[in-house]
């Protein structure tokens, strides 16, 4: 099913588990990579048979609990042939002028990295206001250099098994493409929201690892005159410490940030973003409640008195 297209000399990593739904439509825009790994957690759907019918080499991944998760394992092991990897999620699609513009910043000898835009749909429209666009992420970049940061955030249960918010810390200097990638999930708002269950988890840790101060070393650290990422995370250190955050993230994304504008899609996704910063903030109570565990079983200690 691969087109006969020129190859572009890229690998592609593409991390997965039940994705029969988007992944035809991820596989058909990677035709003009000259190879491509899709990393798979024990899917229970077609996932494997889809991506071995596109020519992909599909590997296993087997999550210990622990340290790494999907991304850095598939880094630090796959035999990529390639010496830049593009890393794609399965809701996402490369098009083909954004193919053009790497195959010539891979060339470019002053970067060994590169920042893309995705341009972000949900039910069928451009969320392009509310904060969401621009929305870089370090996605091309030269494998043997670049490797996700650890935010220690893994023994906390039902995150999952691949770094999501996670960003990458590169050993050299990454610009920026001016073509968007496409990120669309197939799937519908049910899975939107178990997957933000999820990552509520994983943000709950976030905030309480801010707010007790931890250890930072082996991230990209918070600084408001650093790139974007580093002014999102000192941002964050400001935002943890407000109150009534899931009104205000409302009021943000839907009324200073003009989110109105993308219609009734715009108002519904602000609304469940207000939902999820709620579920971040009770959990973010639990764990202060119980000592950092989000299962009060294995607490053993009593609650400091501030937080009775």
């Amino acid at each position: 099913m691969i087109a006969n297209v020129s190859k572009i000399p890229v690998s592609v990593l593409i991390p997965a588990k039940d994705e029969e739904l988007n992944l035809p439509a991820c596989l058909s825009s990677l035709v003009r990579a000259d190879e491509v790994f899709l990393v798979d957690s024990q899917s229970k759907d077609r996932t494997c048979e889809i991506a071995e019918e596109f020519g992909a080499k599909v590997v296993q991944f087997y999550f210990n609990g622990r340290w790494p998760k999907k991304k850095n394992w598939s880094l630090e092991n796959l035999p990529f042939r390639n010496e830049w990897v593009l890393i794609v999620d399965c809701d996402e699609r490369i098009p083909p002028e954004l193919w053009d513009e790497i195959e010539l910043a891979i060339q470019n000898k002053n970067y060994q990295g590169f920042y893309l835009n995705r341009q972000v749909y949900f039910l069928g429209t451009w969320i392009r206001h509310g904060g969401k666009y621009p929305d870089w992420n370090l996605r091309l970049f030269q494998h043997k250099l670049g490797r996700y940061e650890n935010l220690n955030t893994e023994e906390i249960p039902n995150t999952g098994d691949n770094e999501v918010h996670e960003h990458v810390i590169l050993e050299g200097l990454a610009g920026y493409l001016k073509q968007d990638m496409i990120h669309e999930d197939y799937r519908d708002i049910y899975h939107w929201i178990e997957r933000h269950n999820r990552y509520s988890n994983w943000d709950a840790k976030v905030y309480y690892n801010l707010l007790a101060v931890k250890d930072n070393s082996g991230t990209i650290g918070a600084n408001f005159f650093g790139n974007a990422v580093q002014r999102k995370r000192f941002l964050k250190t400001v935002w943890v410490r407000l109150p009534c955050k899931p009104l205000l993230r409302f009021i943000m994304f839907y009324f200073i940030q003009f989110g109105f504008l993308d219609g009734k899609a715009g108002y519904i996704y602000g609304r469940l973003l207000s939902q999820y910063e709620y579920q971040i903030g009770v959990k973010l109570y639990e764990l202060r409640r119980f000592g950092g565990k989000l299962n009060k079983s294995s607490k053993s200690a009593i609650p400091n008195e501030s937080e009775r």
